[in-house]
């Protein structure tokens, strides 16, 4: 019998005006390219359901979205312009805990990754352009699959062992990131303006965050496709 292939979960995208929850075909069509079965999750704060999907499945994809409440790491939101979803954060927050605990492979993306440095104790850039303005393009126009900055690919590390160490270019949207990184990541890249874009738990299970969007990119980049395949290829031997 010819062995499944990887199911994982993805966090639903939540609109809170519409009453809805939904998914931008890129993380799904990403994981299918990398020869995964993605699956969307409803939302649920229900512990035993997210503790069931943490054991049923064999990876999960945490995907951009709204930012992450501030109340997480003891701030105070500077302004109510930028959407947040406090119901996702406490599913999400739940769910990582019981996937680190099940063992299983996580990828985040840019939100992703800031919920990820807040669940380990760091901190976020509330907006870039007011608390670290540069010269460095994060919030970039369309076409989303084309570079906007490099960044610097740290050598002996889980992302260079995915896409190579050194400079690499990447697409960038995103107006949050992270400050201070929290106890137990390593940071695998970081931009030219010294903005962390990936960080790594390497005491567990397959765990790498990304600020970039290879979901935007990975039809005509290998290295973003790489990174989904890396997913992937992690639940085939967890």
């Amino acid at each position: 019998m010819q062995q499944p292939k990887p199911v994982i979960g993805i966090l639903p995208l939540i609109d809170i005006g519409k009453k809805s929850y939904w998914m931008l075909p890129g993380y799904m069509d990403g994981v299918l390219a990398a020869g995964g079965i993605p699956v969307m999750l409803p939302y649920t704060e229900d512990a035993a359901v997210l503790k069931y999907f943490a054991e049923a499945y064999d990876g999960f994809l945490f995907p951009g979205g709204q930012d992450v409440t501030p109340d997480y790491y003891g701030e105070k939101r500077q302004t109510d312009q930028d959407e947040v979803c406090t119901p996702l954060d406490r599913m999400s927050l739940t769910l990582f805990k019981e996937v680190r605990k099940a063992g299983k492979p996580v990828l985040g993306i840019c939100r992703g990754l800031q919920l990820i440095n807040v669940i380990y104790g760091g901190t976020l850039y509330q907006d870039l352009p007011t608390d670290h303005p540069t010269g460095v393009d994060h919030h970039q126009a369309p076409p989303y699959d084309a570079p906007a900055h490099r960044v610097s690919v740290a050598p002996d590390t889980l992302l260079a062992h995915i896409v190579g160490a050194g400079e690499l270019a990447v697409n960038s949207l995103h107006h949050q990131a992270v400050k201070d990184v929290g106890g137990g990541l390593t940071v695998q890249a970081v931009s030219e303006d010294g903005i962390v874009e990936s960080v790594s738990d390497p005491s567990g299970a397959f765990l790498l965050a990304v600020q970039w969007h290879p979901e935007c990119a990975f039809k005509s980049d290998p290295k973003s496709l790489a990174v989904f395949k890396a997913l992937v290829d992690a639940c085939a031997v967890a």
